[in-house]
């Protein structure tokens, strides 16, 4: 999972991954962290002539189980990534929290918040762990909106280079100290009147 100690680096990339006359996928604020990088994933839906349901298109990022018989709806957005090795990881399935066996060498992808509305939903990833060196591709398919299986690869370089220069804000003492936590508590309001 993403360490809430450490300030992820920018990755200076912004790709628009594939478009049709109907939608257009991209991808965005890549931000590299030690172990791994957060990305966002955002659908846009061309609403003229096309019927749109807001949570449609987290829906399809989230890889809703096709019908009976293990066909896969053509509304789902198949999105995913591959590293050098071969190695991949997609949005489709049960959602992922994490490595849970220790064996387990990635990548893999987990849901880290989105939203929908109107002709355009955002998906944000944890992707984990960092690439090896040599191309990342980020790959897609929208079948329903036009967009055939399509791949965009970037030099993994910028990511590692980038995760190089996040700034841990403080040791990681393990759980119960420096691990970036908040504290619980309740907010009043006050003003300048109500100053001692």
């Amino acid at each position: 999972m993403r360490p809430e100690h450490v300030l992820g680096e920018a990755v200076p990339i912004n790709v628009l991954l594939a478009r049709s006359p109907k939608a257009a996928i991209r991808v965005q604020h890549i931000t590299a962290f030690p172990n791994g990088f957060e990305f966002q994933v955002v659908a846009h839906c061309r609403t003229e002539g096309v019927v749109w349901d807001p949570m449609h298109g987290l829906a399809g990022f989230r890889g809703r189980p096709g019908a009976t018989g293990g066909q896969m709806d053509d509304e789902i957005l198949r999105f995913g990534i591959q590293f050098s090795d071969g190695s991949k990881a997609t949005s489709l399935g049960p959602p992922m929290i994490g490595p849970q066996n220790k064996s387990h060498k990635g990548p893999m992808l987990m849901y880290s918040g989105g939203s929908s509305g109107g002709p355009v939903a955002e998906q944000t990833f944890w992707a984990w762990p960092l690439p090896p060196p040599g191309p990342v591709a980020f790959v897609c398919e929208w079948p329903k909106y036009g967009i055939p299986l399509t791949r965009h690869e970037i030099d993994a370089n910028l990511i590692r280079d980038a995760a190089e220069r996040a700034t841990e804000l403080w040791p990681d003492d393990g759980p119960s100290g420096g691990g970036g936590g908040f504290a619980t508590g309740s907010i009043s309001s006050w003003s300048l009147e109500d100053k001692p």
